[in-house]
């Protein structure tokens, strides 16, 4: 099937994606090391500039990787299609993937409902009941939580830039270079992730030179996230070619990162264990039903992946 749609070499494919991860990080390097400017004064001036980067990365990546790619084509549609920018079938592709997500952290959910069943009960004996200050408090605390999200700058790195950013590249481009390279659609699923991941080698160098880490620590540490980095890519690739929405991986990526490792066990709280497993077996019984290419497409032109990439040419 992908033979059909391939313009490319494999070769050329697997450069192509090198060349766009080597760019994403280098450019985040480029106002000190390339352009000169002095050091940031501040943090947030540093992570603006980094945020600039990325931007940068993401634009010239998908106006490169539409050359490259063999797409006849020049509707719009279908242009931004290829990179799984659409607007139909947008609910289905933030319900069902966030949905599927959500089980993986199952453990961690329940503990934080039962923390705060337990903090509601603390309040309950203290002030005889739930009054309707303390629900105005609430709402209060809420509202300022998300005022103090929306002004800190580590949060739009998480669930912003960083998501959409990579995203962009590491799927919404590599993804179709490749398929179109004539991987299978298995192989680029384990493949797509290696290229993410080594765009986060560079974590290793920061952790290693910054937080004064010892070469075991910071080893230690990089390994951990490139092994998350890889797992996760992988799930985020087979979200975007069995959706074809890069709004599937996107919102995942954003829930992933707020809620941050699963929680597999908790201290005194068995029920943190079995939800984890429930959650588990949930998820890889419903990762493919859930997932099914007609619930996001009307057309797949019998092809086992989004809207048919081997017809593109």
């Amino acid at each position: 099937m992908a033979e059909e749609g391939a313009g490319l070499s494999k070769l050329v494919a697997v450069m192509a994606c090198t060349a766009l991860a080597f760019f994403y990080v280098a450019i985040l390097y480029a106002p000190t090391v390339i352009l000169r400017l002095p050091p940031p004064m501040s943090y947030k001036e540093f992570m603006l500039r980094r945020f600039i980067g990325a931007v940068i990365s993401s634009i010239v990546s998908v106006v490169a990787c539409g050359l490259i790619l063999p797409i006849r084509s020049k509707e719009a549609a279908v242009l931004f299609g290829v990179y799984g920018i659409r607007m139909d079938h947008i609910w289905e592709a933030v319900v069902f993937p966030l949905s599927l997500t959500s089980l993986m952290y199952a453990g961690s959910l329940m503990l934080k409902f039962m923390l705060l069943l337990n903090s509601m009960k603390e309040h309950t004996a203290q002030e005889g009941g739930i009054s309707v200050d303390c629900i105005k408090n609430a709402m209060r605390n809420f509202i300022d939580w998300i005022d103090f999200i929306a002004h800190n700058i580590l949060a739009w790195r998480n669930y912003v830039v960083a998501p959409l950013t990579e995203e962009l590249v590491f799927r919404a481009c590599m993804i179709p270079l490749l398929l179109c390279g004539g991987f299978r659609i298995s192989s680029v699923i384990f493949l797509c992730p290696t290229f993410f991941s080594l765009a986060h080698l560079n974590h290793w160098m920061e952790i290693y030179s910054r937080e004064n880490y010892s070469f075991f620590k910071a080893s230690m540490v990089a390994g951990l996230q490139l092994a998350y980095t890889v797992v996760f890519g992988s799930y985020a690739s087979f979200l975007f070619i069995r959706t074809g929405h890069i709004v599937a991986p996107l919102v995942a990526h954003i829930f992933c990162n707020f809620m941050g490792l699963p929680v597999l066990f908790a201290q005194k709280k068995g029920m943190v264990s079995v939800a984890f497993v429930a959650g588990l077996v949930a998820f890889a019984y419903l990762l493919f039903p859930i997932t099914k290419p007609d619930l996001y497409n009307d057309r797949t032109s019998n092809c086992a992946c989004w809207q048919g990439y081997c017809s593109w040419s």
